[in-house]
């Protein structure tokens, strides 16, 4: 279980997290929304390491993240980052970068490192595409690579900042079944999304962010009867049972 505990995160004086708790189970998704710069990215950063905190705790497991090496993190945590350099190498050894926390240095990829990418890629439908380099893809592929360098990993805890940009609505459906199949085997996931429909579609539990707090966090369902969106979002959120599943759709009036 990946525990956060009073994280208080700041850039220079500027405090972006005030005190922030959440708990993420394994084999359940946690998808964090709010509005633009609300802390949702600089939370993920945190749990990664990449953005030291101010005070606070952050465990998984029985293990302390602070107590480990940024290699035992590594193997234990991934993070899709959101915005992405785009370097000038192919595909697969993009891919294989996700290999890094298992190999010394030099880094000489063994048998296995080359099969679990080559796994990965094929998860994501790119195996294609292994040989081209990553500046010759579009953006919806590119990320499709950064996925699969996170699935590569083959960390028990998948952070994912907006994993469906520039996908396509098909792809971002495929990345949906994906990321759902990933909790079905046993990690914990916890992306960041932009998409509210999307979001109560996929969570098991919705993470409300608003200026550095988290107003709630509970089920989609829970969720929708509450104020909490209209509050935030000055959205309206209606449900509808299809074939024994509910799904969620915006009230029209609060759109025009």
């Amino acid at each position: 279980m990946l525990n956060i505990s009073d994280l208080h995160v700041s850039y220079g004086k500027r405090a972006i997290l005030h005190g922030v708790s959440l708990s993420c189970q394994p084999g359940k998704i946690t998808v964090i929304i709010g509005p633009n710069g609300c802390g949702k990215s600089t939370m993920l950063k945190a749990i990664a390491g990449v953005t030291p905190m101010e005070r606070g705790e952050i465990r998984l497991d029985e293990d302390s993240l602070l107590a480990l090496s940024d290699l035992q993190r590594a193997r234990r945590i991934a993070y899709l980052a959101q915005g992405k350099s785009i370097p000038e190498i192919t595909a697969g050894r993009m891919v294989l970068h996700g290999r890094f926390p298992y190999l010394s240095y030099p880094r000489n990829y063994r048998a296995q490192d080359f099969a679990i990418a080559k796994q990965a890629m094929n998860q994501m439908g790119i195996e294609a595409y292994a040989h081209r380099s990553m500046s010759e893809l579009s953006g919806g592929m590119r990320q499709k690579v950064y996925i699969a360098m996170a699935l590569a990993q083959q960390s028990d805890v998948i952070l994912m900042d907006e994993p469906t940009t520039y996908l396509d609505i098909a792809q971002q459906f495929k990345l949906a079944k994906t990321i759902r199949e990933l909790a079905e085997s046993g990690k914990t996931i916890l992306l960041v999304l932009h998409d509210i429909l999307l979001a109560l579609k996929l969570a098991d539990q919705i993470a409300v962010m608003q200026d550095g707090y988290i107003r709630d966090c509970t089920t989609p369902s829970a969720l929708c009867e509450s104020t909490l969106l209209q509050e935030i979002f000055q959205i309206g959120i209606q449900t509808i049972t299809v074939k024994d599943r509910l799904e969620y759709f915006y009230e029209t009036e609060e759109l025009l």
